[in-house]
């Protein structure tokens, strides 16, 4: 009886999480779409996306964020931002801790999600990681946002890892762009969404998300060859602290 009332919860606590998701799209949908129609416009839609849509959810699901900041970014300067992936909280809580606008370079397979695939393929960079045209072109739309000021949002796993893995080997995409733009890449950890809202479907619950921010890896004077020296000094870095 009791494991019927535990499920029940988590059911309502996920179909809360949906409304949460959707109702503001459908609020600001006029707004929304606007800010699309031009890359010029894109800062006033993450404004909207960071402050009308992922800080409601996050503090509606009872999931408040403690940020830890070892190094704070610059307003106007690019970045590469990382970090591990266990949650669809995940994306709500980067957008959270950055106050500089960024685009997610994410998988294709999310335009599919009913409303928040409609926005999400219209502002994101997408990528087939089966495909190297793709991959290729990932590069050139990164290039062009970075050139107008914004920062890159990369979760360098390149999925959700397996419920048993702590941390998953880390793809070579976003130091390889990090090295090639001179941008620093702000490494963090986020030690609590997977316990709050994990992809197991009957889990999670309210409670604080910590977010740690390290400090940060510059990249003036890296070459190709150090890519995959600098991958591995950012997963020990993240790593480190989920241990």
């Amino acid at each position: 009886m009791l494991r019927v009332i535990k499920n029940a919860g988590h059911l309502l606590y996920r179909v809360w999480f949906y409304i949460l998701v959707t109702v503001p799209i459908f609020l600001f949908f006029p707004f929304l779409l606007v800010f699309t129609l031009s890359e010029r416009t894109y800062p006033q839609f993450f404004w909207l996306a960071r402050n009308l849509w992922a800080r409601p959810i996050l503090y509606g699901m009872g999931c408040f964020p403690r940020v830890i900041r070892q190094q704070r970014m610059i307003k106007k300067k690019s970045y590469m931002l990382v970090a591990n992936h266990t949650s669809m909280l995940d994306i709500m809580l980067m957008l959270h801790v950055s106050r500089n606008p960024f685009v997610f370079v994410g998988k294709k397979e999310l335009v599919n999600i009913p409303i928040f695939g409609f926005f999400y393929k219209r502002v994101c960079i997408m990528v087939d990681r089966d495909s190297v045209r793709s991959r290729t072109a990932v590069y050139r739309r990164a290039q062009r946002r970075l050139d107008q000021g914004l920062s890159i949002c990369i979760f360098p796993e390149g999925g959700v890892p397996e419920e048993d893995v702590v941390l998953d080997k880390f793809k070579d995409g976003a130091f390889k762009m990090a090295i090639a733009h001179k941008i620093p890449v702000v490494p963090m950890t986020f030690y609590d969404n997977k316990k709050r809202f994990s992809f197991t479907f009957y889990s999670g619950g309210p409670g604080p998300i910590r977010v740690k921010v390290h400090q940060f890896f510059e990249t003036g004077i890296l070459s190709a060859e150090d890519t995959s020296t600098l991958r591995e000094e950012v997963r020990e870095t993240i790593l480190e602290g989920l241990t």
